[in-house]
């Protein structure tokens, strides 16, 4: 499977650091698209068919979790996987994020091997 993926993080080195991790885990990227918040991936979501989201918790303009229930309330897209992203570990934040439809949940900064995990596990 050619996995379409969109990184959403406001940190420009972090989406360089995501894309680096994720094309070491060996899976195959046919398109890889970024958004630093919110409010542009709601706008990708918009034009573009994604497999798989990394979405940072916390940005500007619009956080992560607003964004995953914005996704998460159009049918359109209960298919797609989302993981989110944050520098938090409390389970206060993983528990929102699955009550809100998170499929996932990263502590950044995460190696490949983490990654390629959760990956196998939205399978």
């Amino acid at each position: 499977m050619n996995y379409s993926i969109l990184l959403v993080d406001d940190s420009s080195v972090m989406r360089k650091i995501i894309t680096r991790n994720l094309r070491q885990t060996g899976i195959k990227i046919g398109n890889l698209l970024e958004a630093s918040n919110g409010r542009e991936a709601l706008e990708q979501l918009s034009s573009n068919t994604f497999d798989l989201i990394f979405c940072d918790v916390n940005m500007p303009e619009m956080d992560g979790l607003t964004f995953l229930k914005e996704m998460r309330s159009n049918p359109e897209y209960n298919d797609t996987k989302i993981v989110m992203l944050t520098t938090e570990s409390s389970m206060e934040y993983k528990m929102e994020a699955r009550e809100n439809g998170a499929n996932g949940y990263l502590t950044k900064p995460s190696t490949s091997d983490e990654i390629s995990k959760v990956i196998e596990n939205l399978e």
